[in-house]
């Protein structure tokens, strides 16, 4: 405020744009609750999915308007000096505009595409989350020992874990190329325990030989790490989870149907029957939790949709990705951070930067502008008239997921001034000048609108 009226008092064209986003998890969460006081879930809403997704978006904005602003009547009881005429929601008809004409252009250029990918998924949401959106903590738990035979009979391996249930989807265990305990057990095979198959056992340098027993148990469908060394080993990939965290098929049927955790006691006390449990050490672990929820994630392989962050489009003329952009427009000076220690924290996190999962399993927010035929091929299009014109006479199904909230709020700079069109507020006001915001969203907003406005 203090900025806005000392630069409008000094002659600048000055433009303070107020406005708030839909915040898709969070707000989704505050209504199923309302909703759950009622003893009635979501899913209950209508006699149909379709129906009852439609009156639950209704019921949605029915407490926006009630409650969803606060922050802006504050704004103006304190008589913030904000331009309201051009007051802004991400769910607004004209901002909702721009996210799906970016979808389909980045769609059309490669940049946006759709892949099987291990993701942090909330088993309470159902729902894929962030990175930014786990927070990780030290907790109290245990390190279970377990042996797995060697099919020749010749001895066994005991592998130390900290998530015992996941051996029901084990492919392989592994130990370091160079440790010279278990060289030369490299390409035998182990009887899974429990599950009466066969895993191989396998070399890569991942292992710390230094870590448990020097062995540990590949899951590539419950593991980003696990998952790595199934890429590079070509190993299959099976999961036994279900999107709920119970145990699906693929396990042996007494575990079918269990939650994660009781599953886990159920491992771990048949193993100590089979004599294939060695000990438990207790055993302090980063344990990722759901900063919306509190839930325990589970990376799960699912269809979701990415951005490429270190793709080049091909109509691209600076010949860099949108990850590369962005990082030049800081080195370059083109943005500043005040402090300039943030300029490290923004570095880090771009220069390590991997494909952004834009899709959430939720109802609340931009609807994904995809449709799918009954073969499954997808058709990326600015509404359905648009994706059936693409698929003549076919009957289309549209994506019912919906984008991360932050996908919209990365547009603002340009969607509030009317883009696509080359509004005056467009040749005006764009490039902004001035963004005050907390340190903890630069990778949530700040990274991102200027990736996506470079």
């Amino acid at each position: 405020d203090s900025l806005t009226r000392y630069h409008r008092m000094s002659g600048f064209n000055t433009a303070w744009i107020p406005g708030t986003d839909h915040a898709g998890i969070a707000t989704q969460i505050v209504v199923e609750r309302q909703l759950q006081g009622q003893g009635i879930s979501r899913h209950d809403m209508g006699p149909t999915p379709a129906e009852a997704r439609k009156n639950f978006v209704s019921k949605v904005w029915e407490w926006k308007e009630q409650s969803g602003n606060t922050i802006t009547s504050q704004m103006r009881r304190m008589g913030d000096s904000v331009d309201w005429s051009r007051e802004y929601f991400t769910m607004d008809d004209k901002l909702s505009k721009t996210v799906t004409e970016t979808f389909v252009q980045l769609y059309e250029q490669g940049l946006i595409y759709r892949g099987k990918r291990l993701v942090n998924w909330d088993p309470i949401l159902q729902s894929a989350v962030s990175d930014l959106e786990v927070e990780s903590a030290e907790e109290d738990g245990n390190m279970w020992h377990i042996r797995y035979d060697l099919v020749d009979g010749s001895g066994s391996l005991t592998v130390a874990t900290t998530r015992p249930e996941t051996l029901l989807g084990d492919v392989a265990v592994m130990v370091h190329p160079e440790d010279e305990r278990y060289s030369a057990l490299i390409g035998k095979q182990v009887h899974l325990p429990l599950c009466g198959r066969t895993i191989p056992v396998i070399a890569d340098d991942y292992v710390d030989k230094a870590f448990g027993t020097g062995v540990v148990k590949v899951t590539p469908a419950h593991d980003t790490n696990d998952y790595a060394v199934g890429q590079r080993h070509q190993l299959p990939i099976i999961g036994v989870l279900n999107l709920d965290a119970t145990i699906n098929a693929n396990a042996p049927e007494k575990y079918q149907g269990l939650d994660r955790f009781v599953a886990r006691k159920a491992v771990v006390a048949d193993l100590e029957a089979a004599g294939a449990l060695v000990e438990v050490k207790k055993h302090k672990l980063m344990v990722p939790r759901c900063a919306r929820t509190g839930q325990v994630i589970e990376p799960m392989l699912t269809d979701q949709w990415f951005v490429a962050m270190n793709k080049v489009s091909p109509i691209d003329p600076t010949g860099k990705s949108i990850a590369q952009k962005a990082i030049d427009a800081v080195q370059s000076g083109e943005v500043k951070f005040v402090p300039e220690n943030w300029v490290n924290t923004y570095n880090q996190w771009m220069n390590n930067i991997t494909d952004w999962c834009i899709s959430r399993q939720l109802w609340w927010g931009h609807q994904i502008p995809a449709w799918y035929d009954e073969d499954g091929k997808v058709y990326v299009a600015r509404n359905e008239a648009e994706a059936q014109a693409q698929a003549p006479g076919k009957t289309l199904r549209r994506d019912d997921d919906v984008l991360d909230t932050w996908y919209s709020s990365a547009l603002v700079p340009f969607s509030t001034m009317g883009w696509p069109e080359k509004t005056e507020d467009y040749d005006l006001y764009l490039p902004s000048s001035v963004l005050v915001t907390g340190y903890d969203i630069i990778f949530f907003w700040v990274a991102r609108m200027i990736m996506m406005t470079t």
